[in-house]
């Protein structure tokens, strides 16, 4: 992930364009290119092909707040993906998903703390988010989605916490009666984020998709800030 200025920014109907990267959607598959170089500690070349191909595009919409300053836009929750990058190992395919996130104000002014989970099931996927907002609300929702796009709020297991991150980032997602939800692949780790592949049980089936948890609290620190530009580093000077 790299910061770029506005002039480092082209977008068409079809093609979104940051500096040297970009996505590109073909009428069938979404051709994200890469050609960037990695952030300390490891500094290298970055560069090569991701291809999501969606099952159906669907057309829901989750508020995440009441009064829908942050919308969560699962696009392709149900997708193959086949990613080639330029380094040993680093070609491989099998399900995936696309989704995204708006919104008009910073997550930390609305939020505590969240959890975000999409598990790949026998009839699509199954998305969980709960969240805490700083006004002490809940938000827990689950949406089953089939690989046609229909989509069908569900009720889904409690919610069950499970090890926490390297960071001592709190973690949680829904489990049946009994189970507790494990790590069986680390993603990202950082002081206030963490994203991993969890293995769980829902309503019999055990699932392993990726999830999330989020502390916004810990975001909102100001110590925090430099570490962000370290990780995120910042690119002056595009021309295309």
């Amino acid at each position: 992930m790299t910061d770029r200025g506005k002039d480092a920014l082209r977008q068409s109907r079809d093609c979104f364009e940051v500096g040297p990267s970009q996505m590109h959607w073909n009428g069938r598959d979404l051709v994200i290119s890469v050609d960037e170089i990695s952030s300390p500690p490891l500094i290298s070349r970055v560069r090569g092909q991701i291809t999501v191909t969606p099952s159906a595009i669907t057309d829901v919409e989750l508020p995440l707040t009441p009064d829908g300053a942050h919308i969560w836009r699962p696009f392709a929750p149900v997708s193959m993906i086949k990613v080639e990058l330029d380094a040993p190992g680093w070609a491989w395919d099998g399900h995936g998903y696309f989704d995204a996130n708006f919104g008009t104000r910073a997550l930390e002014e609305d939020f505590d703390f969240w959890t975000w989970g999409r598990y790949p099931t026998t009839h699509g996927a199954t998305c969980i988010y709960d969240a805490t907002r700083r006004d002490g609300t809940q938000l827990e929702t689950a949406i089953a989605f089939t690989p046609e796009g229909a989509a069908s709020e569900i009720t889904a297991p409690p919610r069950t916490p499970f090890k926490r991150s390297l960071w001592q980032v709190r973690r949680e997602t829904r489990a049946d009666e009994g189970v507790v939800p494990k790590q069986v692949k680390p993603m990202l780790d950082a002081p206030f984020y963490s994203r991993s592949a969890v293995e769980t049980q829902l309503d019999g089936e055990v699932v392993t998709g990726v999830h999330e948890a989020l502390d916004l609290r810990r975001f909102s620190q100001a110590w925090l800030k430099p570490m962000l530009a370290v990780r995120v580093p910042r690119r002056k000077g595009w021309q295309f």
